[in-house]
């Protein structure tokens, strides 16, 4: 259950690397923002099921706390990815964007430079354990 859980842990980094490369296309798209980031918003949708699912496998798994935290702190991470940009829609007026609105979008890339971090903390932690004794300790974080 270790390995399937560096398995999962794997895929959800490489969505969320997928997702960063979604976003830079759609950026730099010519297409409306809606049509443009379609991908991005699409992908995000499986990002979050990803995440609950490593949370649950974790769980299920028997992972040390601090990993099964962690995997519960990327699926926030996730939650507020959403809220994010909710809130810098809301700031804009029609198809105009505000200052404001642009702003606290900014903190989109921001947070999704959080996800990075912990995924990458999860999958270090998850291919030690898979790797290591089973009935050995859990590696310490550093």
């Amino acid at each position: 259950m270790r390995k399937a859980f560096a398995g999962l842990a794997a895929l959800f980094l490489l969505a969320v690397v997928v997702q960063f490369f979604l976003a830079a296309s759609g950026a730099f798209n010519t297409a409306p923002n809606d049509e443009s980031f379609r991908p991005h918003r699409t992908l995000g949708y499986v990002i979050f099921l990803l995440a609950v699912v490593l949370v649950i496998v974790a769980a299920v798994a028997r992972m040390s706390g601090r990993l099964i935290g962690m995997a519960g702190l990327v699926a926030g991470l996730v939650v507020v990815q959403v809220l994010i940009a909710a809130l810098a829609r809301a700031f804009d007026t029609g198809d105009i964007t505000t200052t404001a609105g642009q702003l606290i979008f900014g903190l989109h890339a921001v947070n999704g430079l959080a996800i990075v971090a912990v995924s990458m903390r999860i999958l270090r932690l998850a291919r030690a354990l898979a790797s290591g004794p089973a009935a050995g300790p859990a590696p310490t974080a550093s």
